[in-house]
């Protein structure tokens, strides 16, 4: 369920930065499996939320918890991709892959070996709304580890060779996906739902723009984007408030206040286009897009739930049941909400044979039509709510690293810090009503939909 409210941190991941030496790659290894053995928080510790101030007016939802040695911090700047310069495409995603490569005095391999000696992982990754920052540390290393994460924040090196290193490997990439049909498909939706908008334009960027980005660019983003002003900060794990607030104010109390970002529009959906990308495929990929909400929005419950009865649930699902247990004409289907900041969709997928293809989009647009006609039973009502409220545990606070990044998406989508509190009730407030309006709100638009295979006139 939090999946959808935090479907706005899913953006294109930063590129890998160069190739560690053997040492580093082992005992990046042997962290990543520390952690993985580490137990998850419990139930109680993860619904004690605290918000920490600084002297310098940083704020952070905490959860403390002295149980095992960790700290997880999580943190997001507002504006991400769409922030990207018109003919300067991929310029955010380009930045957030060399934030590892030098910090400070501190050349790439001179900041990776403080990194490995800190007991500390490090990542940035490039969002459509907001440029993501992540770490994770050894409690007892914590000042070592704030001290490298400050250097990273506030004085990132951006040096010639590690931009061209990471634009080359971008690069290959783009090259590659010239060829994956469903990379090509997929820039041609962005393009049909978004127009004009920047999230038509490829987070990547594409081989012209690329090459026109410089380091003063990147330079210039930096300062513009990162600022007190625009961040959302939550920490998790073996750390108190009063260290914490010294803490916040090391690594982000010397930023500038306000942000420096160009204005985006909210858009909608351009709906009921089918767009045809013809390839001599055994498989054809089926897109489908309606309205959406926003998850703040009032009757985003409504719509969530709806939405899980439709296709959110894995097995249990309408479109599973008759896309794939009655007619075996897929091994998946799923619907779910997407969130963006300027704009939301319904978007249903699904793969299925390609001689079958026009039967299967037949059968989506049956079932779809008939929950937005008559909406869900109570039955499936009742069913949903208590999978929504006793899965959220376990989807979204099983541990430290995962209750920091569900509290920062709270904090994006402007939630209150009581919010998982009271989600259980929220949930349970939405009536049988509400939810077939919701259907017949956001379900009885013409979709927009993508056919990704050989022309259905074939067959």
């Amino acid at each position: 369920m939090m999946s959808l409210v935090l479907e706005r941190m899913s953006g294109v991941p930063s590129p890998a930065r160069g190739e560690g030496t053997v040492v580093r790659a082992i005992a990046t290894l042997c962290f990543a499996l520390f952690f993985l053995s580490l137990p998850a928080l419990d139930a109680r510790a993860a619904m004690n939320i605290q918000e920490v101030r600084s002297k310098k007016g940083v704020t952070a939802w905490m959860v403390e918890d002295h149980s095992i040695p960790l700290i997880a911090i999580r943190f997001v700047f507002d504006g991400g991709t769409a922030q990207d310069p018109v003919g300067k495409e991929g310029l955010v995603n380009l930045m957030t892959g060399l934030f590892d490569e030098g910090a400070g005095d501190l050349d790439s391999e001179a900041f990776q070996q403080k990194l490995d000696d800190a007991g500390a992982e490090i990542s940035f990754q490039a969002a459509r709304d907001g440029t993501y920052g992540w770490m994770r540390m050894l409690s007892d290393h914590k000042d070592e580890a704030f001290g490298l994460l400050k250097l990273t924040v506030n004085s990132p090196r951006f040096d010639q060779a590690p931009i061209d290193r990471i634009r080359s490997q971008i690069l290959s990439g783009i090259l590659a996906n010239e060829r994956d049909p469903n990379t090509v498909a997929q820039q041609r939706w962005l393009r049909a739902i978004y127009g004009q908008h920047p999230y038509s334009r490829p987070d990547e960027g594409t081989k012209q723009s690329l090459a026109t980005i410089t380091a003063a660019d990147i330079r210039a983003f930096h300062k513009a984007n990162f600022a007190r002003g625009g961040l959302h900060v939550a920490v998790v794990g073996d750390i108190d408030a009063a260290t914490l607030s010294g803490k916040l104010d090391e690594v982000f109390g010397d930023l500038p206040q306000k942000q420096t970002l160009a204005p985006v529009e909210d858009v909608k959906l351009k709906l009921g286009q089918q767009l045809e990308v013809n390839y001599d495929l055994p498989q054809t990929s089926l897109q489908l897009a309606w309205p959406g909400v926003k998850p703040n929005a009032r009757d985003f419950f409504a719509a969530a739930l709806m939405n899980e009865i439709l296709g959110g649930s894995t097995f249990t699902s309408r479109l599973f049941e008759e896309v794939r247990e009655k007619r075996g004409l897929a091994y998946g289907v799923s619907s779910k909400l997407v969130d963006h900041e300027h704009s939301n969709a319904l978007v249903v997928t699904t793969a299925t044979r390609s001689d079958r293809a026009a039967e299967t989009l037949s059968i989506v647009r049956k079932v779809v039509k008939d929950m937005a006609e008559k909406g869900p039973t109570e039955e499936e009502l009742a069913a949903t709510k208590k999978y929504l409220i006793g899965s959220f545990a376990i989807n979204h606070l099983k541990s430290s690293d995962s209750i920091a990044a569900t509290l920062v998406g709270l904090q994006r989508d402007n939630f209150a810090m009581d919010y998982i509190k009271n989600r259980a009730a929220l949930i349970d407030a939405v009536s049988l009503e509400d939810v077939r309006t919701e259907a017949r709100k956001l379900l009885s638009a013409d979709p927009t939909v993508m056919i990704v295979g050989p022309p259905l006139n074939r067959y």
